[in-house]
């Protein structure tokens, strides 16, 4: 067993690919008629398309406690499923040419954020030739030193703060190369730049207060002010938030103690950003701090634009992009020297992009396949006809399992809320317990399942998957109770 490695990002999500078409072999197909909204009338798609007048009166025929205004004002534009309508259909099982064609058409799919990464990437590579990230990473570690550990809270409290309220998580890959160097210069290991960034964004989708992409549109699906359970909300993050962010700098104190004791330790696993490493301060020269200060500047109006000006990754590409340029001449460089930095800084995220895009070919597996709709409904089936008090964290768990195989937070929540909604007026308990149970379930799966960010995140800083599991299985032992707890006693109050 010591001499076993466990296969990389790319292996393994092949594998999950070719398991995902198995399945489409294994389960029936079905599928739920689904209702989308387009030049005032309703459209359902399924077994029994039709056209429907674009009124209240239609959505509450069919089930559906939604409000028209929100289809009018574009705030739902996805599919939504339609309770009591699933049917087997024709199975569509997928081979050889399907789990090959699965990537690619996944890169297809995701090419936008795929092309954010790499632009990144290039921003990195350009700032680099100034030394100033090098200067920077110096004067913190001096500043921070005998307090390292305030960097691993004060890094997860922003973090999940963007995760709860505009959620945070794509953003994060940004974060990367500019931490990892300050975290391995204070003696940790490269197992705790990646739990704080991105368990902090976990954090803030498992809570999350009044985040748009998932708060929001799954209380819409349920036809409930996302105002109702904020407090449960708020008081899940709370507490996930303490959990997890001492978890992190306990390990992290121990590591620096004690490096044997790192997870990591003999894997003989080699830091990306060795060469960004520095053990002296250089010099902080004006320029520098000029630098440094636009560099930190471009995120902050990454975070800015996303929040409030209502931005996604179009945008956030076309800043990075501008950013570059800028550096480049601030620091008067040559036209070849700005496109070699630029394309080498290109070059180290590139497989990161790939991972992100591959990983999507495993949810278009299982759509084409229509085994989606099979997993729901057998879902739906688990829980229905049980008492609140084990509705809720039931509930909770078959969201975080449906989360493994459906990644966006959007397209679970229209797509299951509706379902589970209808389930939770039979068994009388409120709509916004069911939303919560659905952040809480789906924010725990995104510490783990490959269809997400977590492969990417990972590969950033070459920590393997099964490591990452390990260290995580005891965080979710701690966080599973609480959600539970909490789901529990916002129905009960």
């Amino acid at each position: 067993m010591r001499k076993f490695k466990f296969p990389s990002a790319y292996t393994t999500l092949y594998i999950i690919i070719i398991i995902s078409a198995l399945a489409t072999w294994l389960l029936p197909a079905g599928s739920y008629d689904t209702l989308t909204y387009a030049d005032g009338q309703f459209l359902v798609e399924g077994s029994k398309s039709a056209t429907l007048p674009g009124t209240q009166a239609t959505l509450d025929s069919l089930g559906l406690q939604m409000e028209l205004s929100k289809f009018e004002e574009g705030k739902i534009k996805k599919p939504v499923s339609i309770p009591n309508t699933y049917e087997q259909v024709d199975a569509n099982p997928q081979g050889f040419k399907a789990i090959l064609f699965a990537p690619i058409k996944g890169i297809y799919d995701s090419i936008d954020i795929i092309l954010l990464v790499i632009i990144i990437g290039g921003f990195i590579g350009v700032f680099q030739l100034s030394g100033a990230l090098e200067r920077g990473v110096g004067f913190i570690s001096e500043k921070l030193e005998g307090r390292e550990k305030w960097l691993i809270i004060i890094t997860m409290t922003l973090i999940a703060l963007g995760g709860t309220t505009f959620g945070m998580q794509e953003e994060t890959i940004a974060f990367y190369p500019i931490l990892v160097p300050i975290f391995i210069a204070a003696g940790y290991d490269l197992l705790v730049p990646v739990a704080a960034i991105y368990i902090g964004s976990c954090i803030g989708l498992i809570g999350a207060t009044v985040n748009p992409f998932s708060t929001i549109i799954a209380s819409d699906a349920a036809g409930v002010s996302w105002t109702l359970g904020l407090y449960s909300r708020l008081i899940m993050m709370v507490l996930t938030g303490v959990v997890a962010i001492t978890y992190v700098v306990r390990y992290a104190e121990r590591v620096k103690a004690d490096p044997a004791k790192s997870l990591l330790h003999g894997l003989d696993i080699k830091n990306p950003f060795a060469k960004k490493q520095v053990t002296v301060p250089g010099a902080m020269t004006p320029l520098t701090w000029v630098l440094l200060t636009l560099f930190a500047l471009s995120f902050i109006v990454m975070v800015y634009g996303v929040a409030v000006l209502g931005w996604w990754l179009e945008e956030m590409t076309a800043l990075f992009l501008a950013a570059a340029l800028i550096i480049g001449l601030l620091q008067r460089t040559s036209e070849a020297k700005f496109v070699e930095a630029f394309v080498d800084g290109a070059k180290d995220l590139l497989g990161v992009a790939l991972i992100i895009g591959i990983a999507r070919g495993i949810t278009i597996v299982m759509n084409e396949g229509m085994i989606s709709g099979t997993l729901l409904n057998e879902a739906s089936d688990l829980v229905s006809g049980t008492s609140p008090l084990v509705f809720l964290p039931v509930l909770m768990v078959v969201f975080f399992v449906l989360a493994f195989f459906i990644s966006s937070s959007s397209g679970l929540a229209l797509v299951s809320m509706p379902i589970m909604g209808a389930l939770g007026n039979v068994v009388g308990v409120p709509s916004e317990e069911i939303v919560n149970a659905y952040l809480f379930g789906f924010g725990m799966m995104q510490l783990f399942t490959p269809s997400g960010l977590v492969l990417p995140s990972l590969a950033m800083v070459n920590v393997p998957y099964n490591v990452w599991v390990k260290f995580n299985l005891k965080l979710l032992y701690m966080l599973a109770p609480l959600g539970a707890i909490v789901l529990i006693l916002g129905y009960l109050l």
